[in-house]
């Protein structure tokens, strides 16, 4: 059977070795499973103390994709049986939402440099694991996104932070919109710091093994972010964010906020698709992205994720997200149900009830402490 998990250690010169993980699972492009959540956890786990381990490198099997996010069809069948016998009988979404978060935020302090790979499609959990790193390395060929009000779903893994850290006009558009984005404006977000041309991808593998690392994780930051300040950009897409201009987003104030955005239809091609994702996908999703953006400059790092999975506990127990799941992926026929109909229906309250904990103790109440390093 072969492994979803692949990993191995590189020489690294002076002693010193470079622990490489790839996801391993190419033809469902690299999506996440909890099996290999716990893998790169425990792996991870592994390498943080190790004094011999200098960097952590993060890639993807296969030309097409790094990852395009977590097992949807898994968490479907899984709510599918909760739902269904009315009481929790399977806690796979649960489990796979408290440990996928645990994981996102473990790369986020990680003591080590982590530089992760994202070439072709980098989405949902994966664009998680890819924002988490210290270093995010785009090709000509990444497209980036946070797809999932297209499925019921929120902008989660990490997303929060993310969109809270760049102009929130292209948060708002990103998070409501399903819009995919390229290399250059991966790297105009921040969500890449930089970019190598898709075909270099093997040697930069081998590059790092030539650098002078050393066993201070400091050092070694400074050494990474000078080797990648070196390579060469390779021709990229034109911008399609500039179609997105500055502007203040009205959080406090959803339907100001989706008119706003219904005034750029014609702008491109791109803007157009996004706006039709926006009308035809879920209102609720809607809502929680802008209710996102509202509460994430008052919030930490560990705060972020914390909120995630209170959001993502309330997804699935409610029904859109499996509805939406459905409609996709399952029966394939692209009619979803959603509990509003339209953005004009939804109830302002039942948004806010995504955020109220359902628990006594949050099961990431143990996240935080001094070691949130990364701002942006």
């Amino acid at each position: 059977m072969t492994q979803s998990v692949v990993t191995e250690e590189l020489d690294a010169g002076a002693g010193l070795k470079i622990g490489h993980a790839e996801l391993n699972v190419a033809t469902t492009l690299n999506s996440l499973s909890l099996e290999m959540v716990r893998a790169l956890t425990q792996q991870l786990n592994a390498w943080q103390d190790r004094e011999d381990l200098a960097a952590v490198l993060i890639t993807g099997a296969g030309d097409r994709a790094f990852c395009a996010g977590g097992d949807i069809q898994a968490l479907y069948h899984a709510i599918t049986r909760n739902h269904q016998a009315q009481a929790v009988v399977d806690s796979y979404p649960f489990d796979f939402f408290a440990e996928e978060y645990r994981l996102d935020y473990a790369i986020h302090t990680y003591p080590k440099p982590v530089l992760t790979i994202g070439h072709g499609v980098v989405m949902g959990g994966g664009l998680g694991i890819f924002s988490a790193s210290s270093h995010r390395v785009a090709t000509e060929t990444s497209r980036l996104a946070v797809p999932e009000i297209t499925i019921g779903l929120f902008p989660d893994a990490g997303a929060t932070w993310s969109l809270g850290r760049m102009p929130q006009h292209w948060a708002s558009f990103l998070g409501m919109t399903d819009s995919h984005i390229n290399a250059a404006d991966a790297l105009a977000t921040g969500l890449a710091t930089h970019c190598v041309s898709q075909a270099e991808r093997q040697q930069m593998i081998a590059d790092l093994q030539t650098l002078s690392w050393q066993a201070n994780a400091a050092d070694n930051h400074l050494l990474l972010d000078a080797y990648l300040a070196g390579q060469v950009v390779p021709e990229l897409p034109a911008s399609e964010l500039d179609k997105v201009p500055a502007r203040s987003v009205h959080v406090d104030d959803f339907a100001r906020e989706v008119a706003a955005l219904k005034s750029l239809a014609g702008a491109s091609k791109w803007v157009d698709r996004g706006l039709g994702n926006l009308t035809n996908g879920c209102p609720t999703t809607a809502g929680i992205v802008l209710e996102q953006l509202r509460r994430v400059g008052e919030l930490s790092l560990a705060d972020s994720f914390r909120l995630e999975l209170t959001v993502a506990t309330h997804c699935a127990n409610n029904t859109d997200f499996r509805e939406g799941v459905r409609a996709l992926l399952i029966e394939k026929d692209n009619a979803p149900a959603w509990k509003f109909g339209n953005l004009d229906g939804l109830q302002w309250d039942h948004v806010l009830s995504h955020f109220e904990a359902p628990w006594d103790v949050h099961p990431l109440a143990d996240l935080g402490g001094d070691n949130e390093r990364r701002t942006a």
